[in-house]
């Protein structure tokens, strides 16, 4: 059994549950679109937390605590699964941004065009090769450094700048039709 004075706190004085709760919202929605399922993204995230409990005397103080704890849930995702599914459906009516999104009650040709755009975002980026897209949402969904997704993904930093350099380029040649205007 693990006591609390166990998993309290490394050097630094902050706890795992004060380093790791305002981050699980980032962790099950980059496991989300790493499964591709809701709970198999759930089952994902709280094996990546339970790995980092479980080493979360190996953190070094004062190192990123985002970069590390998202480099295991990736090395848990690959461990777990020897590609993704790209293939796989996600309903829209089943995302919380979505009904979020709809609750300020527009009008129904707003709430159609916001859907369509959405899906037609989502479309894009599930037709990213997957080694593109984890760079393209570490870096635009969940904000890291190009640093920072270097460590996780254990890449040099100019492969990550080249991935996320295609990465936009592919989605903006993918939407330019859907939306319009200039490539």
């Amino acid at each position: 059994m693990i006591s609390s004075s166990t998993i309290a706190e490394p050097a630094s004085g902050a706890s795992f549950e004060q380093l790791a709760l305002p981050l699980l919202p980032s962790l099950l929605r980059h496991a989300l679109w790493l499964t591709q399922n809701e709970a198999e993204a759930e089952d994902l995230a709280q094996e990546a937390l339970s790995k980092a409990l479980r080493a979360f005397d190996s953190f070094t103080p004062g190192t990123n605590f985002k970069a590390w704890i998202f480099r295991i849930l990736r090395n848990t995702f690959l461990t777990t699964r020897t590609a993704i599914a790209a293939t796989r459906t996600t309903f829209l009516e089943d995302s919380e941004e979505i009904e979020a999104a709809t609750s300020t009650s527009p009008t129904p040709e707003e709430t159609v065009l916001q859907l369509d755009n959405a899906a037609a975002v989502q479309h894009a980026l599930a037709q990213l090769p997957p080694h593109l897209r984890d760079c393209l949402l570490l870096c635009d969904v969940e904000e890291l450094k190009y640093k920072e997704i270097a460590g996780i993904l254990d890449l040099p930093i100019g492969t990550v700048m080249s991935r996320i350099s295609r990465a936009r380029a592919a989605l903006r040649a993918q939407l330019q039709p859907h939306f319009g205007g200039r490539q």
